[in-house]
C-alpha cells in the first residue's frame, strides 16, 4: 500500500468501519459479507468492497469478511495499534471533558498533560492528571515524547499556541479552535468545528418533511 494515495472520503469512513465492527464483535459475529455489513451500516456493498480494496480488501469469496481480523487490519492503517502520546491546552469544560473520555485510552491516545493560562486551574486534577501552566508546555513536550497536541482555546491564540508546540516537535494538532490552521506540510492539522456540525444538522432538519398535526 506504500505510496498509493487514498481519497480523503475513503480515510473518512474508516473509523466508521471500525466503530460497526467492533459492535458486531461485541455481539458475537464472527464473519460477515459486504451485503449483510451493507445493511448495517446504509453504506453500499459496492462502496464497502472498494473502500476495502485499497488496502488489500480482505475478504473471501463466498465467506465475506471476518471480522476480528479486518478489525484489527482496520486499526493497523489508521495507526491506532500502537500509542500516541496527546496533551490538551485549555482545561476548561472542553478540555476536561476530553481528558475525561476514557474512550481514546482504549484507541491508543493518552492524555499526558493538560495546560493553562489561568493560574485558578493550576493543581487542579483531572483523572489524576494535574493542570499545569503553560510555562512548562515547552519542556514537557520534550520530556514526555508528546505527538498531538489538542487546542481548546480561544482563536486568538490558537495559532500562536499551534506555532510553539510544532517548534517543540509536536507534528499533529487537534484543534477545536474556532479558526483554521495553516502549518507546515510535515504537520497534520484536524479541525474540528462544533458549530459548522450544527449547522449542517440545522439544514438537514429544515429538509424533514413537517408531520400533519392537524388542526382548524
Amino acid at each position: 500500500m506504500e505510496g498509493k494515495e487514498i481519497s480523503q472520503a475513503v480515510v473518512n469512513r474508516l473509523p466508521r468501519y471500525y466503530r460497526y465492527l467492533g459492535e458486531l464483535m461485541e455481539s458475537g459475529v464472527e464473519r460477515i459479507s459486504s451485503n449483510e455489513l451493507s445493511e448495517y451500516m446504509k453504506v453500499t456493498a459496492s462502496q464497502i468492497r472498494q473502500d476495502l480494496n485499497n488496502f488489500g480488501g480482505f475478504g473471501q469469496q463466498g465467506y465475506g469478511y471476518n471480522v476480528e481480523s479486518l478489525y484489527a487490519e482496520i486499526a493497523k492503517i489508521l495507526g491506532i495499534d500502537q500509542s500516541h502520546n496527546m496533551i490538551i491546552i485549555g482545561a476548561g469544560n472542553l478540555g476536561q471533558a476530553i481528558a475525561n473520555y476514557e474512550n481514546f485510552e482504549k484507541r491508543g491516545f493518552l492524555v499526558k498533560g493538560l495546560f493553562d493560562n489561568n493560574p485558578a486551574l493550576e493543581g487542579i486534577m483531572v483523572r489524576g492528571i494535574p493542570v499545569q501552566g503553560i510555562d512548562r508546555l515547552e519542556d514537557f513536550i520534550r520530556e514526555n515524547h508528546i505527538d498531538i497536541a489538542a487546542l481548546t482555546i480561544p482563536k486568538a491564540k490558537a495559532a500562536q499556541m499551534a506555532e510553539r508546540v510544532v517548534k517543540s516537535g509536536v507534528k499533529a494538532i487537534w484543534n477545536f479552535a474556532h479558526t483554521d490552521l495553516n502549518m507546515p506540510d510535515d504537520v497534520i492539522v484536524e479541525n474540528v468545528h462544533l458549530s459548522e456540525s450544527l449547522m449542517r444538522l440545522s439544514y438537514n432538519m429544515l429538509r424533514i418533511p413537517k408531520p400533519d398535526r392537524g388542526g382548524m
